[in-house]
């Protein structure tokens, strides 16, 4: 918590809401003696000059205190709304540039939880620090001090009433604590359950699971639902308690002042003025004792908040020096073409963590420039996780990979991100337009280069029809089928200018006459003269024209060559061909 403070307070706003609650404090403080003045002098004495005089004091008091009170909520409120801000566009920031090891770490729903209900925690309690925590200390210690000046007999009841209050206080923290702490990851649950009920709602629907997964949220429901009812019972009951307690002073400061007033020892305005100071006192203590509540809430917050912040990046950039980047220019005189390879893998491995197996074991091949490379295997083979690693998602746990003779983690996010360009496995579009969504790749598209990535894409037909370029995409591209889905995010990864373009299992919703249309426009195009085109694939009818074809199997490359070659010598490649094309899989390549 003390960290977030230090980090995004500013001191200035801070300063002065903290100036302006010790003005509204002093005034709030003021006015019960100006009111013992008013009784003594003014009132019992019939002195009514004194009581206008008084009372236009009180007045102008009151009226600052209002001002200082209204200054101090608005600087406040607008400094818990910016950090709250801040910590928002933190944590996304950080998210966004999470690696896959960081991401299966924490999950979605957590970090949903946590961007959203974690820094609203937070947000209200850096409001509550600025208004109420500084205030009601501030109160408490010089109400004392001035009610034991007004009436030094009396303040012996809050020897009394104050441990009385302090021992209920403790006793609702130590219990409560603990329930506001589960209650945070019980939220990442229910919110985990219910965005698994939203997306998968077809499935469910598919299956008549409908009742299953509606026990399945009820029952983490009603855990978060007794949690909560426990923890905030706890503290419902504190209010009450403390309300007794105070009556029961009021009480006894007005039996025992009643009795000083009788033998002359006190005057009524000094006993009005007690009442009053002790009200504050012990109103200061409720308040501070329902910070005590919210604070170990916040606190949990606050240090998941920091959790996401101060996790370190699995991935590392080590910039190297200027040799690797010079060799990319050194050509072969006799082709004209480099002669280092464009992708390189140098006995990579890897292995996810908490996985007993390695999910790339020494993994070694060159993909040369101008050429089109394709990776194939049966499902869990490593061929995501190959792509993951080319992309410096993930930082392998030996070995070396190489774009244009650099090791990726020397090589800059955005840098990189120019060099290649991947179409992901999960076709993911966002909510807009066509136009917006095949921009995310290039801004500086023209539209003529748009239409030119749809057509390679074999999707511009559809997009005609859809209403052009400015057709409306729903939130994940509901609004389209797998298929088309799929060619949009492949028309999207062919507008951006990249050197080597990446396919991963992008093609597996189309049909067999659209993925060979598609393969042989990226092969015939003039736009991918000179580039890498790397298709990651599960069907033999995809990857039979590749210039060399990556055989992987349980993380092991097991092959590499032409479609020819694997088909004569190649084990793992002839049980696919054999499980796929004597089917007809490979009648359209």
């Amino acid at each position: 918590m003390f960290k977030i403070i230090h980090r995004y307070m500013d001191f200035l706003p801070a300063t002065m809401a903290v100036l302006f609650l010790f003005g509204q404090t002093v005034c709030d403080l003021y006015l019960p003696t100006i009111t013992a003045n008013l009784v003594n002098k003014g009132i019992l004495q019939h002195d009514f000059p004194y009581i206008i005089a008084i009372g236009c004091r009180m007045l102008i008091v009151a009226g600052l205190g209002l001002i200082a009170a209204t200054v101090n909520v608005f600087l406040a409120s607008r400094q818990s709304m910016k950090i709250g801000a801040m910590l928002r566009s933190k944590l996304y920031s950080k998210v966004l540039n999470f690696a896959g090891q960081e991401m299966n770490h924490f999950g979605t729903s957590t970090l949903i939880t946590r961007t959203t209900n974690d820094v609203v925690q937070v947000q209200t309690v850096m409001f509550q620090v600025l208004r109420q925590m500084l205030r009601s200390p501030m109160i408490l210690v010089t109400a004392c001090v001035l009610a034991y000046i007004k009436a030094p007999r009396l303040t012996v009841i809050y020897l009394i009433t104050l441990p009385i209050l302090t021992v209920l206080c403790l006793l609702v923290l130590h219990y409560a604590t603990p329930l506001f702490h589960s209650i945070q990851g019980k939220t990442d649950h229910i919110n985990q359950i219910f965005r698994e009920g939203l997306t998968g709602v077809r499935v469910i629907r598919a299956f008549n699971h409908e009742d299953h997964e509606q026990e399945r949220f009820d029952q983490v429901n009603r855990d978060y639902t007794q949690t909560g009812v426990k923890a905030y019972s706890l503290v419902a009951c504190l209010f009450p308690a403390m309300t007794l307690v105070l009556s029961l002073t009021d009480v006894g400061i007005i039996m025992y002042g009643g009795h000083m007033i009788a033998f002359k020892t006190l005057n009524v305005g000094d006993l009005i003025a007690f009442i009053t100071y002790t009200t504050q006192i012990l109103t200061s203590f409720m308040r501070l004792s329902r910070m005590f509540v919210s604070l170990p809430r916040a606190s949990a917050s606050a240090k998941r908040i920091n959790e996401v912040l101060e996790t370190p990046h699995s991935v590392r950039y080590e910039p190297t020096t200027t040799d690797a980047s010079q060799q990319t220019t050194s050509s072969n005189p006799e082709t004209g073409q480099s002669s280092v390879p464009a992708i390189e893998f140098r006995h990579v491995s890897f292995r996810y963590p908490g996985a007993e197996r390695l999910a790339l074991d020494d993994v070694s091949f060159k993909v040369p420039r101008d050429s089109t490379i394709a990776v194939i295997g049966g499902t869990g083979a490593g061929k995501s996780t190959l792509i993951d690693l080319l992309a410096h998602l993930y930082e392998p746990a030996s070995g070396q990979v190489l774009v244009q003779g650099r090791p990726v983690n020397s090589i800059p996010a955005n840098q990189l991100h120019h060099y290649l360009t991947v179409a992901q496995q999960k076709t993911v579009l966002f909510s807009g337009t066509v136009r917006t969504n095949l921009l995310k790749a290039n801004p500086h598209a023209t539209t003529d280069e748009i239409w030119h990535a749809l057509d390679i894409a074999q999707a511009s037909d559809f997009v005609k029809n859809a209403g052009g370029l400015d057709a409306a995409v729903q939130q994940g591209g509901h609004n389209f089928s797998g298929g088309q889905r799929q060619r949009l995010a492949i028309a999207r990864t062919l507008v951006a200018n990249a050197d080597i373009y990446v396919f991963d299992d992008t093609f597996s919703a189309l049909d067999f006459q659209t993925d060979a249309n598609l393969r042989m426009a990226l092969a015939t195009d003039p736009q991918m003269k000179g580039k890498v085109i790397c298709i990651v694939a599960q069907r033999v009818a995809t990857v039979l024209n590749a210039d060399q074809i990556i055989v992987l199997d349980n993380g092991k490359l097991v092959g590499c060559g032409t479609h020819e070659e694997l088909a004569r010598t190649n084990q793992t490649y002839q049980q696919i061909m054999a499980s796929q094309l004597k089917q007809g899989g490979g009648q359209h390549a």
